[in-house]
């Protein structure tokens, strides 16, 4: 699971998603994805105990104040909120931000929506070395059960002196962060980071069942954060695959959650949903004009304050409620935008789309007349307001940029000094991408390098470089016979495939040999090293291994490859059994139609305007169904940051351009970006690609702990493994077993 999603056999994945399916519909508040990393990691109990029998130490815990300003505490960051009794210890399970200029029925000038950090005004960006912002967050304080939580007497008693926690139970602080750019991660990637610094400690338990070190095999901090990240991803994906789960954002509610508040008819209901949608709708509609038309109007509205003053919320949006609520309503808009309008176009001539999604619960922009604006993803936060106010033009709080590893390619919308200019290319089989290159032109050995295209997997052939095609002997016929040896490092092919008799036959400019049957684990960019000796009858073939295998988008290899030709044929519908597609889903639609006709970068980036989607994906322009499908799989691959926001630009002869020109008009693109990673070793096993052997069969096993029957007591020996262990796992001084545990060596699984 430390290597994503798609690494994961579909029998754990089962097993994790219905686990998380348990999770989420237990818990008092939406599941995001964080938290549900918590429990997978730590160990939630979901018979009432929570993390009170997990291996969390409370003296770890960072300790926050109400009121006061308090580091980065991103959610699923695990607290002790200070009383004046007994200390409070919870799970951040929601946070948003809680700007002092949005008024308390949810009207939020136009600055605030999309502002950065730490800003004060239209003009005023704030402190650009280390902001600070405001944040409301919501602790879930019976999460570690009822032994390590506070008795409802006594938290009535906190929230109604409003010194710890305020009346509602929730927590206010003014957070300090290091950089503009640490305010702006998302939350996964700022809980990689807080794991990864403020909660090491928490993160590389020695008690946990398996340590994150015995995972990815040690503890430098690239190998930790790539096992992270792939850990989460996992997470992630099984969240978005449960078809009992809706996702707003990174967090996770049931469906059956969502069904029953719509039928709900008291506060905070069905009725006050479709109220809000309304008001939302119909917030930028002038009144009866007599004198022709008017001014264009712009609203912005913050759900969490908004949902406050319906009458008797003050309750049910109390402790995590609150969470819980702001879901649901930012649910039921973007309902009512992706089946009630035009891409956020309503047939009263409004326009609404989600302008911020941290801020106040979420920021809706409500604009009439909205047919005089650009049509764009209504559910992408743009930071609008910010942006039409300012005289400068930060990127906004509400879409931050991801942090890429140190594996990864930049990510979209930097370049490097030296980065060249993309290459405008067509949709055809472009013969400048992946060309031959001669290594080595003598008279006793022609060799070459060529990267495999997905043609020559499609129709078995490969070309021959022009060196050697002249050199050919002349035949009477049109072919000449060959023996191909192909090699495919570190995997034992097949003796078919090994060893083949082929013909060299001239083909459309060039000679090529056919037919070549392809050992199942070559794909589409895999690069190839060609050996002839003038004279001889055989060409020798083979692949290349890298140190270590690495995962590329959906492809994991441990061999080089072209990442132009892999990020452009590569693609969902595409195999050596065809190419089209047909049957695919709206997101892998999505995904073959932005790496297929996109601006392609030298390093694999595929950027495609996102205006020209709809067009591109179907050849023509598709039903509306069709398009709100592909609009909506958008949104979710942006939110997943499987694909990312880009700015670019339209030249004078209308093609689009990356990075943006001056002078041209601006254009939103929407870029795949092949993150690179590293790919962690099986223990007990060796790498294979797929269609190579089979893992071993045995399982490396970690060290780990377990119960003690009453009465037993670990030995010696063991507590001696036990210190061992944690100094591997980076604690100097080792620690004690604690009582009524012992600890396990590691060992092998038999078969």
């Amino acid at each position: 699971m430390t290597k994503g999603h798609d690494a994961v056999p579909d029998a754990e994945r089962e097993r994790l998603r219905r686990y998380l399916e348990a999770v989420v519909a237990a818990r008092p508040a939406p599941v995001h994805t964080t938290v549900a990393f918590n429990a997978v990691y730590f160990g939630y109990d979901l018979g009432g105990e929570g993390y009170g029998g997990s291996p969390l130490r409370l003296d770890d815990f960072p300790v926050i104040t109400f009121g006061a300003c308090a580091p980065v505490l991103p959610v699923g960051a695990m607290v002790c909120v200070t009383t004046g009794s007994d200390p409070l210890f919870a799970e951040i399970v929601y946070r948003e931000g809680a700007h002092p200029g949005v008024s308390a029925h949810g009207d939020v000038p136009a600055w605030v929506s999309g502002a950065p950090a730490g800003a004060e005004g239209p003009d005023a960006p704030g402190d650009g070395a280390a902001p600070r912002r405001r944040e409301l967050l919501v602790p879930d304080v019976h999460a570690f059960g009822p032994g390590l939580s506070l008795s409802p007497v006594q938290l009535r008693r906190l929230r109604a002196r409003g010194r710890w926690i305020n009346g509602a139970g929730h927590v206010v602080v003014d957070v300090c962060y290091p950089s503009p750019e640490a305010a702006r991660r998302d939350e996964s990637t700022a809980y990689t980071e807080y794991l990864l610094t403020s909660a090491r400690e928490q993160l590389l338990s020695p008690f946990v069942p398996v340590s994150l070190a015995d995972l990815v095999g040690g503890t430098d901090d690239d190998d930790l954060r790539a096992g992270l990240l792939g850990l989460l991803d996992t997470v992630r994906g099984v969240l978005a695959s449960s078809d009992l789960l809706r996702l707003w954002g990174g967090y996770a509610t049931t469906r059956a959650a969502l069904a029953a508040c719509r039928r709900e008819t008291g506060p905070l209901g069905g009725d006050d949903l479709t109220s809000l949608a309304a008001a939302v709708e119909h917030a930028a509609v002038p009144g009866q004009r007599r004198y022709g038309l008017g001014a264009p109007v712009t609203v912005y509205t913050a759900v969490g304050p908004r949902l406050r003053g319906f009458p008797g919320a003050a309750e049910p949006l109390a402790g995590t409620g609150y969470a819980a609520a702001v879901c649901r309503a930012n649910i039921a808009l973007a309902d009512v935008v992706r089946h009630g309008s035009e891409q956020g176009l309503f047939e009263n001539g409004s326009r609404i789309t989600l302008d911020d999604a941290f801020e106040g619960g979420g920021v809706w922009r409500s604009h009439h007349p909205g047919d005089a604006e650009a049509p764009g993803d209504p559910l992408l936060p743009a930071g609008r307001g910010w942006a039409s106010t300012a005289s400068t033009s930060p990127a906004p709080s509400a879409s931050p940029a991801p942090s890429a590893s140190s594996a990864s390619p930049a990510p979209l919308g930097t370049r490097p000094e030296a980065e060249p200019d993309p290459v405008d290319l067509p949709l055809a089989d472009e013969a400048h991408i992946g060309p031959d290159e001669l290594l080595r032109d003598e008279a006793d050995l022609v060799a070459w390098r060529a990267p495999l295209r997905l043609s020559h997997l499609t129709h078995a052939w490969f070309p021959l470089h022009p060196a050697v095609a002249r050199r050919l002997p002349p035949t009477r016929g049109r072919r000449s016979a060959l023996r191909l040896e192909l090699e495919h490092a570190g995997q034992t092919l097949a003796e078919a495939e090994a060893v083949q008799l082929v013909a060299a036959e001239p083909g459309d400019g060039t000679h090529r040999l056919t037919p070549i049957a392809w050992p199942h684990a070559f794909f589409p960019g895999l690069l190839l090293e060609l050996r002839w000796a003038p004279g001889a009858g055989v060409i020798r073939m083979a692949t290349v291994a890298v140190e270590e295998p690495v995962r590329v988008g959906d492809r994991v290899t441990g061999h080089r490859y072209d990442p132009r030709v892999l990020t452009r044929e590569d693609v969902p519908g595409s195999d050596r059994h065809g190419d089209s597609a047909v049957g695919l889903g709206p997101r892998q639609l999505v995904m073959r139609t932005v790496r297929r006709c996109g601006l392609l970068t030298l390093d694999g980036h595929a950027l495609l305007d996102r205006s020209l989607l709809p067009h591109a994906a179907y050849g023509h322009r598709p039903a509306p169904s069709q398009q709100a499908a592909l609009e909506s799989a958008v949104t979710e691959l942006l939110a997943q940051r499987i694909l990312e926001p880009a700015l670019g630009s339209r030249d004078a002869r209308g093609r689009p351009r990356f990075p943006a020109r001056d002078g041209q008009a601006a254009i939103a693109l929407i870029g795949y970006r092949p993150a690179v990673r590293r790919v962690i070793r099986p223990w007990g096993g060796t790498d294979t690609e797929p269609g190579g052997a089979e893992l071993l069969a045995a399982q490396f096993v970690s060290g780990h702990l377990r119960r003690l029957r009453p009465g037993c007591s670990p030995s010696d020996g063991q507590r001696t493994a036990f210190r061992e262990h944690c100094r591997r796992l980076g604690k100097a001084d080792g620690w004690e077993l604690p009582y009524g545990y012992t600890f396990v060596t590691e060992h092998t699984r038999g078969h």
